[in-house]
């Protein structure tokens, strides 16, 4: 079974009943959980999520949503090359015209060889990474 990415923007939604993505997102999670479909992450992800929910009432359950992937293995901590290989891209402009923390799941996603991505964010789809929802 092939591992799938976890991106900020799925993550999100699947804690933010407010956000406008939950219901999409939502129901592919949870499948995805029931199926025990392999999931990883960054570190940089991880920070993004947690800065997002500084201030919400989900907050509580992105730390333990951290410390539980922490437990399993399923955070990816980038190598000082996937830092560098996707500052390159980030100052080169590439034609996703994405921000920093997504070159870098995108070098992370290509060096260990996921397609998958939980996420809607149209910048995955234009790097040529398959969206979920």
């Amino acid at each position: 079974m092939n591992a799938v990415f976890l991106d900020t923007v799925g993550l999100l939604a699947t804690w933010d009943t407010t956000d406008q993505w939950q219901t999409a997102a939502r129901p592919v999670f949870e499948r995805m959980m029931a199926q025990r479909v392999p999931v990883v992450t960054t570190t940089f992800v991880l920070l993004e999520c947690g800065n997002a929910a500084a201030r919400r009432p989900f907050r509580s359950a992105v730390a333990r949503f951290r410390e539980q992937m922490e437990a399993g293995g399923r955070v990816i901590i980038p190598t000082d090359q996937d830092w560098r290989d996707a500052w390159e891209a980030y100052s080169g402009g590439d034609a996703t015209s994405s921000g920093i923390v997504d070159q870098i799941s995108f070098i992370v996603m290509r060096r260990i060889g996921i397609t998958d991505v939980f996420s809607n964010d149209r910048h995955f789809k234009a790097a040529g990474f398959n969206t979920l929802f």
